[in-house]
């Protein structure tokens, strides 16, 4: 089952070119991650300071790889020091939702 993760983040401005840098790098090393399918980083309306990134997997098992990716942890400790704040994650999924299978489609031809 897919699942979406949040995670938020308070900038300083003058950090914030920095933590750019870093969120790419870790973007860069998760695009080669199995069950990767994409991520997002964005900046809030009303609140300039704060950004949010979205990170996409296929499961929550290919998620927890990632989470545990020494390479990861090594940028993230990076941000974290950046930021004076440890990053947290709030990880979603699809309410109720179940594989899609064929099984007793009519004219498929394996069903």
């Amino acid at each position: 089952m897919a699942v979406k993760v949040l995670i938020k983040r308070k900038v300083p401005r003058e950090k914030e070119k920095e933590l750019l840098g870093l969120i790419t790098q870790l973007r860069v090393l998760a695009s080669k991650e199995s069950g990767y399918i994409s991520g997002e980083t964005m900046r809030n309306a009303k609140n300039p300071l704060e950004y949010l990134v979205i990170s996409s997997w296929q499961d929550l098992k290919g998620w927890k790889a990632w989470l545990a990716n020494k390479e990861r942890k090594k940028i993230q400790k990076e941000i974290d020091s950046l930021l004076g704040a440890k990053t947290t994650y709030d990880v979603y999924h699809y309410p109720g939702k179940r594989p899609v299978t064929l099984t007793g489609y009519r004219r498929w031809e394996g069903g």
